[in-house]
Parts: structure tokens; C-alpha cells; sequence
């Protein structure tokens, strides 16, 4: 069994070889543009290639005109390793190597969070209606397309706030941008006393999301 060392992520932040890659909560993530989406269809083979001969396999996504998504995590830490790290320094290569350009302030993970007094309750019928699957205590979508879902255990029901609401993941260097458009766009800030964790913002109607970075986590 292979041995893996866990990274934190800030070590991730400081380190100048990992300038394309963010961290999102758990996992690392790249964005590369390739010119074209022959030439980025390419860089996703290489990849795959370079993943089988380190046995540690991302998750890639390649859309129209050339956009090429890979995260990385280690399932046996739970989080990120030195087999991360290698494989995201491979990757930044084989993206010079195709004229792939590093977008790492687009990067962006999306969850659903529900409120509510008894998550073993209401969690099959989510993972029924979805077609998703339990992993710990979230879930997630076998085919790795649609939002994590996960519950949120309350001390008392809410009858004042919306108990939906979504998780906007983003970059840390780019959370104070996001949170700032937000409210330029019409939103309102709900609370920043888990900021830089997360903020809640609300739009007009009282809709809630919340911007989430790595930071100030104590797992």
C-alpha cells in the first residue's frame, strides 16, 4: 500500500511551484485552457497518462473551447498529500507543453446545505430523488456531475431564514472579490463572523448562500 504525507493547505498556498493550482476546502484544483479542444483533449490524455504512471488519479473535465478542470485529493488522508502535490507540478508541465494557459482564479466548487433537526430522516429521501450516493455523512453524485449535498444539524428549528442554501467554494485570493459582487449585485451580508471561513450573504428575497474558502478551518 502506498505511504502519502498529508499537505496542509496553506503550505499549498505558499508554495510558488503550485501558483496554478487553488485549493477548495479538501481538494486541489487547476484550470488550463488549451487552444482548442483537439489540443486540450490531448492535454487530458497526457494527464491520464502521467496519473496511471503514478498511480494516483485525478478527476478531469474537458469542455468547449478547450477547458480542461482537474482536482486532486487523497482519499487515504482525506484530504491532500505529497501525491497531490507531485502530480499537480506534472500537470502544470504537460499544460506549458500544450500552450494551455492556467486560469486558477476561475476555479469554483458549488454544495447544497439543508437545515435540519434529524439529517437520518430526511437524507434517503435526497439520495433517492437525486440518485446519489452516502459518503460519510454528505452526498454525492456517483457520476461526479452534480453538487455535494449535506446537512447541517440544528439545535432548533428555523422558522426566520430559509433552511436550503448553497455553498459557493472559491479561491482564497479571490473570496473578498466574490463577496464584494455579490452585494454590488443587490446581495446583503447576512453575517461575517466565521469570515474567512465562509460569509452568508442573502439577495433581496432573503435567499441565503454562503462564499467558502480553506482558511481559518480547524479541519
Amino acid at each position: 500500500m502506498a505511504s502519502y504525507t498529508p499537505v496542509t493547505p496553506a503550505e499549498i498556498a505558499a508554495d510558488p511551484t503550485l501558483a496554478d493550482w487553488r485549493v477548495l476546502v479538501y481538494a486541489l484544483h487547476g484550470d488550463f485552457v488549451a487552444p482548442g479542444f483537439s489540443a486540450g483533449a490531448t492535454l487530458v490524455q497526457a494527464i491520464a497518462e502521467a496519473a496511471d504512471a503514478a498511480d494516483h488519479h485525478p478527476d478531469v473535465d474537458l469542455r468547449w473551447p478547450g477547458r480542461v478542470h482537474v482536482a486532486l485529493t487523497t482519499h487515504a488522508v482525506g484530504g491532500l498529500s505529497d501525491a497531490d502535490v507531485a502530480l499537480a507540478r506534472t500537470i502544470s508541465q504537460l499544460a506549458t507543453e500544450a500552450g494551455a494557459t492556467p486560469e486558477p482564479g476561475a476555479v469554483q466548487a458549488v454544495e447544497i446545505c439543508i437545515d435540519t433537526m434529524d439529517a437520518e430522516r430526511i437524507r434517503p429521501f435526497w439520495e433517492a430523488i437525486l440518485g446519489y450516493r452516502q459518503r460519510k455523512d454528505e452526498l454525492v453524485d456517483p457520476r461526479g456531475t452534480g453538487p455535494t449535498m449535506w446537512f447541517q444539524q440544528m439545535d432548533e428549528p428555523r422558522t426566520d431564514r430559509d433552511r436550503l442554501h448553497l455553498d459557493v467554494i472559491v479561491p482564497h485570493d479571490e473570496a473578498d472579490a466574490r463577496v464584494e459582487a455579490a452585494l454590488a449585485a443587490g446581495g446583503r451580508l447576512v453575517s461575517d463572523a466565521f469570515a474567512r471561513s465562509w460569509w452568508i450573504l442573502a439577495d433581496a428575497d432573503g435567499n441565503e448562500a454562503c462564499v467558502c474558502t480553506w482558511q481559518d478551518r480547524s479541519g
